[in-house]
């Protein structure tokens, strides 16, 4: 019997329906249909239909077997094979459609072959009048073949173009198909929401035109040829709000930041009068930031009488990386403030086209958002697509088709709209929250519109595109377009709009003429609410001792909670060993290595009630196998961590491996602690100079945002550092490159060599009310190095000394005074027992930035008999710290110095030439007539 007889017994509207779900999800599909219609897809592609068409209309087809691709004659009822093509072309309209759309305002757009003609699916212009059982999954039941072409047009080409074929989720697609096809992808918003989106509209686009003739040639990155944007953020936050959402945490580039600020966050037009004046600040020793760079901080009363908090993140002018901070600041807020109510925090980033196609940390963002260490319960990302990125045309910005196609990295919809259609613009908006409070996941709309003016309105734009912009030069804005729209339409008059006109000008002059009358600029912090009882600290308050102190009797309690484990479940026999070996370190030896004083200060910070959040790669084990800070069973591969059952009522511990990123994972801590200034929030490099990787997080944001922003922020990095002969990348953590970025009072810096010390440091960060940045340069070779080790007394009694001195030197023997840092103070001291020398202290500086001047005048003045000092450093002459202190302390100058020369390379690659280097330093240390390497780069140079 023919396998494929049941085709004549089924309707034709039940095969269409079940071969639209193949389409989207073949295996679904039940095993004997799905065969048929993988053979049925074979033959059309191939070839392999032989019309021979028969009296009871039927079609004969050679049908190959997809799998043995043995060919079968089969007789498929003629309307059946029509509707299977019909399926096909809402399937082509469903793949294909935003190709065709009307969404670009002002160019003719690229043409894309093959186009979504009928006769490409086998069909033809006669059949267009014919009824189709197609139409019932297009939700518009039985229709002909030109209603269902109609429909297809009006939901996939025209101001909307969505892509969304490529979700491999059913039930997701499912929920888009539902959407769209309702009312065609339109709303039928009411008179009173029209009015609403034109008063939106007419405000964004008589402030832009305001500030153009008020500030002739200023910068101000205006927003003109994309002002939709502002109604479609209102529409957002008015939905969100009704939806649950309470706070919004925003990132987004120039392009109509200031526009934004005014007509959605609320900041005065007076403050940005101000600003384009050019006037100081009202805060002395800020020196602030230009105007379309700066964050704010506003609480909204929506229409339906709810309070949100909306918040927009500073940045600097490397467009994307805000995206990073948005991230972690909405992931903050949610730990902090909506544990288990995630969706309440939105996180919204506002992307220029040719910065989300041309960054690479859009593509790094992207890939954080389902990760659990990172994820925010999905984000809406917009798209300012101007079409141009300076003097750039996008065919010369992008390989990709769309500026959006990172989206489907992560399988997020993408919708393309036409900027000029604002109906259309709200609609997507309104689209992208409900999906995202459905799925929890990303979603993109690419706002195609254009840039009136150059890039910064001072630029020529016809200088490059000249044909485009004559074209712009006679298009109305989308303001005028709605306009004469609602008036077509009989929703409003042309008084009406004069009156909008006028009000919203009238307002505007108002706020310029108070502005004339001040004299200095405000600025205002973001997130105030997190920073209370914080204020800013100097130099001379950071150079303060901090008590860091905390009870024996309850540090002991800590470490026989992190240094046990469950006895029900099953760990390796070496994490057995492992935890074992700390608890007798901490109970019978009391001798704590690097690993228990770093575990102790974070279980100390638990226990006061301070969360504690680690991320970077490879951090839950540590790059070199030290911390262990998540314990997985044998088997079962369950995840055990000691942090989190201290107590209680203890604070929470976050440790996760990051993805292999370190610009947006930094960007992304670093947002996290702006928002969280109560947790201990730490990022680790996996080797310390693979923070190179994020410079831009490292020069724009944490040495300078306190600075340009008035924004604290207390991210500890921790960067491995020290010389093991292990190559160049594996040596330094390039310590000059943030002693260089270190003025007044913007950060720490430290390179520790106790576990004592490196607990009160950490403890330190928190017991302050102040925070700044703290890199640490922590240790490889130290993690279990014999003599870094501390009692636990120094852990409960001691405090962070930012210069230890020698405890060994007996100071009316010492001649030479050698100052060093970090680990190669155990390389000399090791020479100096070698070679039993009595007469040359060795003395550490802990603290590198700010500068322990005091401290180190105290050493100095103490060894009154030493005729020889020296700095003495493990790195090359252009590397380390001896340039930074060169500059920060005045009596550097005169020290003797002992280093590598200077190299272009952190360190040599070969052992052999490390070891005589290395060496060859510490015999210039102990011996100043072995200069070798002094004379080296003398005669060399």
């Amino acid at each position: 019997m023919d396998k494929y007889s049941f085709l004549n017994a089924m309707h034709p509207s039940q095969l269409a329906d079940l071969y639209n779900q193949y389409l989207q999800n073949p295996d679904a599909t039940e095993p004997s249909m799905r065969a048929f219609f993988q053979g049925f897809d074979f033959g059309m592609e191939s070839g392999g239909f032989e019309d021979e068409s028969s009296e009871n209309s039927t079609t004969t087809v050679k049908l190959k077997d997809a799998e043995t691709k043995e060919t079968q004659q089969v007789q498929v009822p003629e309307n059946v094979q029509k509707e299977f093509q019909v399926v096909n072309l809402i399937d082509g309209y469903r793949h294909r459609g935003h190709l065709f759309t009307k969404t670009n305002p002002v160019r003719e757009r690229r043409k894309y072959s093959p186009r979504l003609d009928v006769e490409n699916f086998g069909l033809s212009k006669s059949d267009l009048d014919l009824e189709f059982e197609a139409g019932e999954i297009i939700g518009i039941g039985k229709a002909t073949l030109r209603q269902i072409i109609d429909f297809l047009e009006n939901v996939f080409c025209d101001s909307i173009g969505v892509e969304y074929a490529y979700i491999r989720n059913p039930e997701v697609i499912k929920w888009i198909q539902e959407h769209i096809y309702k009312n065609q992808n339109k709303t039928n918003f009411s008179e009173p929401q029209k009015k609403n989106i034109l008063r939106r509209l007419n405000e964004a686009v008589i402030f832009e035109s305001f500030l153009h003739k008020s500030y002739v040639g200023q910068k101000r990155f205006s927003l003109e040829g994309n002002e939709s944007l502002i109604p479609a953020l209102d529409t957002l936050i008015e939905g969100a709000a009704d939806m649950g959402v309470k706070e919004f945490v925003m990132g987004m580039a120039h392009r109509g930041r200031l526009n934004t600020l005014v007509n959605i966050f609320g900041k005065s037009a007076k403050d940005i009068f101000n600003e384009f004046e050019g006037k100081d600040y009202d805060v002395d020793g800020f020196d602030g930031d230009v105007k379309y760079h700066l964050g704010w901080t506003s609480v909204r009363k929506t229409d339906s009488n709810k309070e949100i908090n909306l918040n927009i993140a500073p940045n600097p002018s490397h467009l994307e990386t805000v995206g990073s901070v948005v991230q972690g600041i909405a992931r903050a807020k949610q730990d902090d403030h909506h544990l288990g109510e995630e969706q309440n925090v939105l996180p919204i980033v506002v992307h220029g086209d040719a910065a989300i196609a041309g960054q690479g940390i859009a593509y790094e963002i992207v890939q954080m958002a389902q990760l659990d260490g990172y994820k925010t319960g999905g984000t809406i990302h917009i798209v300012v697509n101007n079409q141009i990125g300076f003097t750039t045309n996008y065919i010369d910005g992008r390989s990709s088709i769309y500026c959006t196609d990172v989206a489907k990295v992560t399988l997020s919809p993408v919708l393309h709209v036409n900027a000029d259609d604002v109906e259309a613009v709200v609609h997507a908006m309104n689209f992208a929250l409900q999906y995202r409070m459905e799925f929890g996941r990303d979603v993109f709309i690419d706002l195609l519109g254009y840039r009136k003016y150059g890039h910064n309105e001072g630029d020529e734009p016809k200088f490059t595109q000249p044909k485009l912009y004559k074209a712009i030069s006679e298009h109305k804005n989308p303001r005028d377009i709605y306009g004469d729209k609602l008036m077509e339409e009989g929703v409003i008059d042309k008084e009406y709009l004069d009156q909008l006109e006028e009000k919203v000008k009238s307002k505007l002059n108002e706020e310029y003429e108070v502005s004339k009358k001040e004299e200095k600029s405000v600025v205002s912090k973001i997130l105030q609410e997190e920073w209370e009882g914080y204020e800013p600290a100097n130099k001379q308050k950071m150079l303060e001792p901090v008590d860091t102190k905390f009870d024996l009797e309850r540090l002991s309690e800590l470490a026989e909670a992190i240094t046990t484990l469950p006895e029900d479940k099953n760990f390796m026999r070496k994490i057995k060993k492992l935890i074992k070996a700390r608890h007798t370190m901490y109970f019978e030896k009391n001798e704590l290595d690097w690993a228990m004083g770093e575990i102790l200060a974070y279980a100390t910070l638990l226990d006061e009630g301070h969360d504690v959040r680690i991320s970077g790669q490879d951090v839950e084990r540590g790059t070199f196998s030290h911390r262990h800070a998540v314990i997985k069973t044998e088997n079962s591969e369950e995840e055990y961590v000691p942090h989190n059952n201290i107590k209680d009522d203890q604070g929470h511990f976050y440790i996760y491996n990051s993805l292999l990123s370190e610009y947006a994972v930094v960007g992304f801590d670093y947002g996290y602690a702006m928002a969280s200034p109560s947790t201990l929030t730490i990022w680790e490099a996996q080797f310390g100079d693979f923070s190179n990787g994020a410079q831009i997080m490292i020069d724009q944001y944490i040495s300078s945002a306190e600075d340009k922003w008035k924004t604290q922020n207390g991210l500890v990095l921790l960067l491995p550092h020290g010389y093991e002969g292990q190559g160049s990348e594996h040596s330094s953590g390039r310590m000059e490159r943030y002693l260089q970025l270190c003025a007044k009072d913007n950060m720490f810096v430290a390179n520790c060599t106790s576990p004592a010390n490196y607990f009160h440091l950490l403890r330190r960060q928190l017991k302050t009310d102040y925070r700044k940045p703290l890199v640490v340069f922590t240790p490889k070779s130290l993690l279990r190095h014999a003599e870094v080790i501390s009692p636990k007394e120094d852990l409960a009694e001691g405090s962070f000394q930012t210069v230890i001195d020698d405890p060994k030197a007996k100071v009316k023997d010492i001649k030479t005074l050698v100052f060093c840092s970090g680990k190669f103070y155990f390389d000399l001291k090791k020479r100096r027992e070698e070679e039993g020398r009595k007469d040359v202290a060795l003395v550490r500086i802990e603290q590198l930035f700010p500068v322990p001047e005091e401290e180190i005048d105290k050493v100095i003045k103490r060894y009154k008999n030493a005729e020889d000092i020296v700095w003495a450093q493990e790195e090359p002459r252009n590397m380390g710290a001896y340039t930074h202190l060169l500059l920060q302390y005045h009596k550097t100058k005169d020290f003797r110095v002992c280093s590598r020369r200077f190299y272009g390379s952190p360190a040599a690659g070969s052992q052999a030439r490390f070891k005589k280097r290395h060496e060859g330093v510490i015999d210039y240390v102990f011996d100043p007539s072995k200069d070798n390497n002094i004379r080296d780069y003398k005669s060399k140079n």
